[in-house]
């Protein structure tokens, strides 16, 4: 059985046929998928598919949508958290984070508004006892400082793709590191690398779905370009996933879906009682 830590199913990508996506995936053997919400509008409506689901879900406001959010947001996540705290199905703060990859979030005044959002987030997730799932894209380090500053339980560092030393400083704080379509490329030659040399107890496995999707659903800008649709990632494609990351820690794939489940079941606590419930 297998946990999809880091699937968005409130995706518009989904809204012709999520309950048959869902499906598909649980027939794969994904038992669990974790919602995470990216903006306020959302909040309802993953919590809305976690409980359709039988999965789980995580409310907070992602760095792409800083720029319209509101401070009055950030309180309302403050309401929603504490009129929710009682919801087995909630288990995260998230997602939440930095990016400085996309250049309209880079301009000084854009770095700064993201890092306002997410410690406000941080010390969010410490006052209701959450893990957070955090967004990480060329900002490692700075959300290390923001977790110094601001310790929370636990939590997982979302489609990793940093230094082994940024690694380990993630894992020494009780995160887990978030794996899933770029490990199928073989360039990802440093990914590849982290993911073979950490211990097993530092990974979880995830689509990101519809996004980042595994090769044999990607399509060149050339192909795209031609009119061939770029494939839509979903959850049922994590145990196929999973193949790759068996065969690069040479380990059988039900022995890592044992351990990459309790990971996430470790780093999300709330997320154990549900697990070992029946699909």
């Amino acid at each position: 059985m297998w946990i999809d830590t880091h699937c968005h199913l409130d995706a518009a990508e989904f809204d012709t046929d999520r309950d048959v996506v869902r499906q598909a995936a649980l027939s794969a053997g994904v038992t669990r998928c974790v919602i995470p919400a990216v903006h306020r509008a959302h909040w309802p409506d993953v919590a809305q598919l976690a409980q359709r689901h039988g999965d789980a879900y995580a409310l907070g406001i992602h760095p792409l949508y800083v720029p319209q959010a509101q401070e009055a947001d950030l309180l309302a996540l403050d309401h929603a958290l504490t009129e929710r705290r009682d919801d087995p199905r909630l288990v995260a703060v998230g997602e939440i984070g930095l990016d400085f990859f996309v250049p309209e979030l880079c301009t000084p005044e854009m770095r700064e508004r993201q890092w306002f959002f997410y410690f406000a987030q941080l010390k969010l997730a410490q006052q209701h006892g959450l893990p957070v799932i955090l967004h990480v894209r060329r900002s490692a380090d700075l959300l290390l400082k923001g977790l110094r500053q601001c310790p929370v339980v636990s939590g997982i560092a979302h489609a990793f793709n940093g230094s082994h030393q940024q690694a380990q400083a993630f894992v020494d704080m009780g995160f887990a590191l978030g794996f899933g379509g770029t490990l199928t490329y073989e360039r990802s030659l440093q990914l590849r690398r982290l993911a073979s040399d950490l211990p097993v107890s530092a990974l979880v496995l995830e689509t990101d779905a519809p996004d980042i999707p595994p090769h044999w659903l990607y399509q060149t800008a050339e192909q795209r370009a031609k009119g061939v649709p770029q494939g839509r990632n979903s959850p049922a494609e994590l145990p196929r996933m999973a193949q790759v990351l068996a065969a690069l820690r040479g380990v059988p794939l039900p022995e890592l879906a044992a351990a990459t489940s309790a990971n996430a079941c470790r780093v999300l606590p709330k997320l154990a009682a549900l697990y070992h419930r029946d699909p």
